[in-house]
């Protein structure tokens, strides 16, 4: 039956081939249809993700473009506004450095009215005593004015010294405002015992009434030479009653003559015409007085010529505070700058100039960023631009090959249902051709199912082929096992282990004898440990015994020592104290000697009696002796006080106990402290001071007119030395100003000169493609009124990034902003040539091309030696220099290449590059 069915099979295959091969054909047309379809499908879902994406890059971009023009509208305002602030600042910096000027030519015109008039004048101590003591007064007491000078000036300078003649001592005078005042700041001064001073109540002066004057200003006013004193000091209304008191009716004459007249010759006339008008008082202008006796005093003393000056100091105290107030505004200027500057620098000296010229090139600085931002934003405004448009012509051609492929895969779907049909049809004319064969092989055999049949067959012969397979391999396996077995000899290993359990036993028997040994020795050792135990708890506890009585013995010992040390201090306090006694006993005897002092001496008798120097030979031997060697008396003093058996220290004994002291002071034989001690030298010594002041001054010093004579030389001596220096001051100050001026000028140059290459420069070498305005850099000074002693910045702000400080910048950014200002320094002071280490090694390839390029734009200025290690500045340098170790001779050596001969080959090779490029481009 399976052969049958073999047949069978074989005679269906041959008739159905020719429908299998068009099946097979149909089969193929319609996985290529399937494939067609799945490859328009996988095409649609791209075109349609690229149709989602430019619709998604249009929005996008639509957005984009209308933040910009938004953008853009604001940065012009932005400009329009920093501009505005810009001139703003440029205008109050103006208006600073002119009022700042002006300041200062007023305070040094100031300075020089206060040198010319010897402003370093100071005030004794009796005048800034009663100044004090007025200021007191008037915190104490309200109705206190201050003193008549403080309250009133001459009309003109000229009248200073009238007016200080005309009004005597009540010039100095305080005025107050009552009597009652006046009783209580004299019983203050005499309380606190201050000093003394003369007082002007206002409430009971007693002046001179007006019509007294009329007549006397009437004439003064025909006459014109001579005036009335009151009239020429200028004071407040409630002060004229103390002016008037002080100078009544008072006569100021412009000189001795028209006072002679206007006194005597007045006086004759009076005496034939009006002989009951009484005298008046006149007093010059260089300072005569004739009094209203007759008496006429000329001359003029250094206290008046003092006291007439006070007002000069005054207009000098106005100066003064003058001066303060224009420093005062100065500073103030200065401070307001200063915190108008960002950061608050430019404070001090010259912030005026540095603090505006900071916050204007900040504000130029964000100008020029707003600017290049604006342009940026224009350049991203028309890519944006550029980009929606090429983004809109996408989403068109997307959109219309969506359509397209959407039209296909309809058709490919198509193509895909008729092949399918196809291959059934195809299908079923291949079952009916095996049909015609199998259908009388099944009534035979009756068999429905041929396919099952045909595996159930198939599946035994396979089951049965395999197991005959196992056998054979299982049987093939044993035998080979049976001839290893036959081969095999297993008497030698029986032999081997024999002869190697032999020998186990006998390292057993070896082992168990060791180990009864070692078992007694074990025993041994035990029962010595346990002796050794017992005796060293034996001596743990003999050893505790011995330290408890070495630590009592210890304590004993440390208390005696500290006994014994302070025993030792006292004694030692105690013979420094007699040592230090002994000295001074030596040397108050020794003094005594010297300065011929006659000590109490308790005589034989009982009696006091006196003695001189050589009362004892003894004595003045030893004086002699110690007078004979003055090299070596210091040492015998400091080593002989510490020996009590010593001949001196027993000699000055002796002295003492014959020295007389019932006559000393009770006080003065106690023990007295070393500050007790020192009070009383300190009494004695003043004494002996004020008495030999007191003895001194009772002797004529006979020598006081030659003294004052060559003081007064030496004093026109240095008037002149002091007018001649202060002439030599103003040129050397004039000089100072002018050099320091030209300094600061030529600095100014060199510095304007600098920043602005620097300027240019770094902008050439960070301009590119992408960023065509480039960088911005500059210095900026810190003080700007003598910058040569002050330091400058460098800022550095690389393309479309922000402001920040230098140590913030990277370390390429570095590089390029230190080339430039290296280029910048050496274009005011060229240099022959330039050589550079490795400046290349913290740039990339695009700031090395830009380094390479301005080098060789400026290679016609300067010459150029560059150590690098990057190709680019091999390629583009006209020769290179090698250096290496010559083998041969050990030694170095260098080689030279020279690279202007190859630039026209290049450049050919450049031109046929381009050629190629563009025959390319129209291909």
């Amino acid at each position: 039956q399976e052969a049958e069915f073999e047949r069978v099979k074989e005679a269906a295959a041959v008739a159905s081939a020719k429908p299998r091969q068009k099946l097979n054909a149909e089969n193929r047309r319609l996985e290529s249809a399937r494939a067609s379809a799945a490859n328009i499908t996988n095409e649609l879902q791209e075109v349609r993700a690229r149709r989602d994406e430019a619709n998604q890059s249009v929005t996008d971009l639509k957005e984009r473009k209308a933040t910009l023009s938004q953008s853009l509208s604001k940065s012009k305002s932005d400009i329009k506004t920093a501009e505005t602030d810009l001139q703003a600042v440029q205008k109050s910096a103006h208006e600073s450095v002119t009022r700042r000027q002006e300041l200062d030519s007023q305070i040094e015109k100031i300075n020089t009215t206060l040198r010319d008039a010897r402003d370093d004048r100071r005030k004794n101590k009796d005048e800034e005593r009663l100044l004090q003591a007025i200021a007191t007064l008037k915190r104490h007491f309200p109705g206190v004015q201050g003193r008549l000078v403080d309250l009133c000036r001459p009309t003109q300078r000229r009248f200073n010294l009238a007016v200080t003649v005309a009004a005597g001592k009540d010039m100095d005078a305080i005025v107050v405002d009552t009597k009652q005042v006046a009783f209580d700041c004299i019983k203050y001064l005499r309380d606190q015992r201050v000093g003394t001073a003369t007082f002007l109540p206002l409430d009971s002066l007693q002046v001179p009434t007006p019509a007294s004057f009329e007549h006397i200003r009437a004439k003064a006013a025909e006459d014109g030479r001579y005036r009335l004193a009151a009239d020429v000091i200028a004071s407040d209304e409630t002060m004229k009653k103390a002016v008037l008191y002080a100078v009544g009716n008072t006569i100021v004459c412009d000189n001795l003559d028209v006072a002679r007249e206007l006194s005597f010759g007045a006086q004759g006339n009076r005496r034939g015409n009006n002989s009951g008008q009484a005298r008046l008082k006149a007093v010059t202008i260089q300072g005569a007085v004739i009094s209203k006796a007759g008496t006429m005093t000329g001359g003029v003393t250094n206290e008046e010529s003092s006291r007439a000056g006070r007002w000069d100091e005054r207009e000098m105290d106005n100066l003064r505070e003058q001066r303060e107030q224009l420093e005062a505004e100065r500073v103030e200027l200065d401070t307001v700058v200063g915190e108008s500057s960002s950061g608050g620098r430019g404070r001090g000296r010259g912030a005026s100039l540095g603090g505006h010229s900071s916050r204007i090139e900040e504000l130029r600085n964000n100008v020029g960023s707003i600017k290049n931002k604006d342009q940026y934003m224009k350049s991203d405004l028309e890519y944006t631009s550029s980009k929606l448009k090429e983004q809109t012509s996408l989403l068109t051609s997307t959109t219309s090959r969506v359509k397209k492929l959407e039209a296909d895969l309809e058709k490919a779907e198509d193509e895909v249902s008729n092949a399918s049909a196809a291959v059934k049809a195809a299908i079923q004319t291949v079952k009916n051709a095996e049909e015609e064969y199998f259908a009388p092989f099944r009534e035979e055999t009756g068999l429905r199912d041929l396919r099952a049949y045909d595996e159930a067959v198939g599946k035994a012969r396979d089951e049965f082929l395999k197991k005959r397979r196992t056998i054979r391999e299982h049987l093939a396996k044993l035998t080979s096992q049976k001839e290893y077995e036959d081969n095999r000899d297993f008497k030698k290993p029986i032999s081997a282990q024999k002869k190697r359990l032999n020998e186990r036993k006998e390292k057993l028997d070896e082992a168990k004898t060791g180990e009864a040994e070692l078992l007694e020795k074990v025993a041994e050792a035990k029962a010595s440990l346990a002796d050794a135990e017992d005796a060293l708890a034996q001596a743990t506890e003999h050893e505790k015994q011995v330290e408890a009585e070495s630590k009592e013995i210890q304590k004993e010992f440390s208390e005696a020592q500290a006994e014994h040390l302070r025993v030792s201090k006292a004694i030692n306090s105690e013979e420094s104290t007699l040592e230090r006694l002994r000295g001074k006993l030596h040397e108050t005897l020794q003094k005594a000697r010297v300065e011929e002092v006659e000590l109490p001496i308790i005589s034989a008798s009982g009696e006091s009696t006196t003695t001189g120097t050589d009362a004892d030979e003894d004595e003045e031997g030893t004086s002699q002796e110690g007078l004979s060697q003055p090299n070596t008396q210091g040492t015998t003093i400091s080593t002989h006080f510490s020996q009590a058996d010593d001949a001196r220290v027993a000699k000055d004994r002796r002295h003492a106990d014959k020295v007389d002291f019932s006559q000393m002071d009770e006080k003065l034989k106690q023990r007295l402290s070393d500050r007790e001690e020192k009070k009383i030298r300190k009494d004695f010594e003043e004494k002996l001071t004020k008495l030999a002041a007191h003895i001194e001054g009772m002797a004529p010093n006979m020598k006081a007119k030659d003294a004052f004579e060559s003081i007064t030389d030496r004093l026109k001596e240095s008037s002149v030395e002091f007018d001649e220096a202060k002439v030599a001051a103003r040129k050397a100050t004039s000089t100072f100003q002018s050099v320091k001026q030209q300094r600061t000028d030529r600095f100014n140059g060199a510095f304007s000169l600098i920043d602005e290459a620097l300027k240019t420069i770094y902008t050439d070498m960070t301009k590119s493609s992408k960023h065509p305005l480039g960088g911005n850099a500059y210095l900026s000074l810190d003080d700007t009124e003598e910058p040569y002693l002050g330091g400058m910045k460098f800022n550095a702000m690389p393309p479309m990034k922000r402001f920040r400080d230098m140590e913030q910048l990277s370390g390429g950014e570095k590089t390029v902003a230190a080339l430039a200002l290296l280029f910048a320094i050496h274009s005011f002071r060229p240099a022959p040539f330039f050589v550079m280490d490795e400046i290349d090694a913290a740039l990339d390839n695009v700031n090395v091309l830009k380094v390479c390029n301005y080098i060789r734009q400026r290679s016609g200025d300067f010459q150029c030696i560059v150590i690098s290690l990057k190709d680019m500045f091999y390629e583009r340098s006209q020769s290179l220099v090698g250096i290496c170790r010559d083998v041969g001779t050990n030694s170095s050596r260098t080689l030279t290449l020279d690279l202007t001969k190859f630039d026209k080959t290049e450049e050919t090779e450049e031109d046929r590059g381009q050629k190629r490029k563009n025959w390319l481009y129209r291909v």
